[in-house]
């Protein structure tokens, strides 16, 4: 089966949600760190790979694929159908549903606080901004605390790539040094995630590179 390579940085929220679905599915595959600190991102070949330059990127038997969502959606088909990737459309539609919408709207909140409170230098960093961003941050685990009162995981009874692509942001979420309102429903999602092993080696991973960097 295997032939499975996947190119990034274990930073990177993104590379962390192929990381975790790949250890999910408990595929065998080869990481070559790519991007930040590495680079090799602008290289020809890398380009080759990915256009934009990006991570992350993984190549399974000839296939490339790049763009987070769409490489965890792809494992999830290819090997994990029935197990993070519903078979059935009407299964699989609010998983659909809550994955979008972390492309779209809650990774952007989040990441921009990330951006702006940990990413920019101390001396460089906009109150405003902050704020801003921390407004809108909480919002969405406001929709989030109220979708896991009505189902365990975002897709419903059970665990998707839905979680997997939400999911990273727990890590960060929960040590960044901001006030963060009372989620009880998050916070037990956040521990049933824990007890995953595949989340535990993605996800839990510091970002003391990642400080007052805007470079990468």
């Amino acid at each position: 089966m295997s032939g499975i390579t996947l190119w990034g940085r274990l930073s990177s929220c993104n590379v962390q949600k192929v990381v975790w679905a790949l250890e999910e599915l408990e595929l065998p595959y080869e990481h070559i760190p790519v991007g930040g600190q590495h680079g090799g991102n602008r290289t020809a070949d890398y380009l080759a790979l990915n256009p934009n330059g990006l991570v992350p990127t993984l190549r399974d038997r000839g296939l490339v694929v790049w763009e987070s969502h769409a490489i965890v959606r792809y494992l999830g088909a290819e090997f994990g159908s029935g197990l993070i990737y519903p078979t059935e459309p009407r299964a699989r539609a609010p998983v659909d549903e809550w994955t979008d919408w972390t492309a779209t709207t809650f990774q952007p909140a989040w990441i921009g606080l990330f951006w702006n409170l940990v990413r920019t230098p101390e001396a460089e960093r906009d109150g405003a901004a902050i704020a801003k961003s921390l407004a809108a941050a909480v919002r969405c685990f406001e929709l989030i605390e109220d979708r896991l009162g009505q189902a365990p995981y975002l897709g419903g009874a059970e665990f998707s790539y839905a979680d997997i692509v939400a999911g990273v942001s727990l890590y960060r979420w929960t040590t960044m040094d901001v006030e963060r309102p009372a989620s009880p429903n998050v916070a037990a999602w956040h521990a049933r995630l824990n007890e995953r092993a595949a989340f535990r080696k993605a996800v839990n991973v510091p970002y003391a590179d990642l400080v007052g960097r805007l470079a990468f």
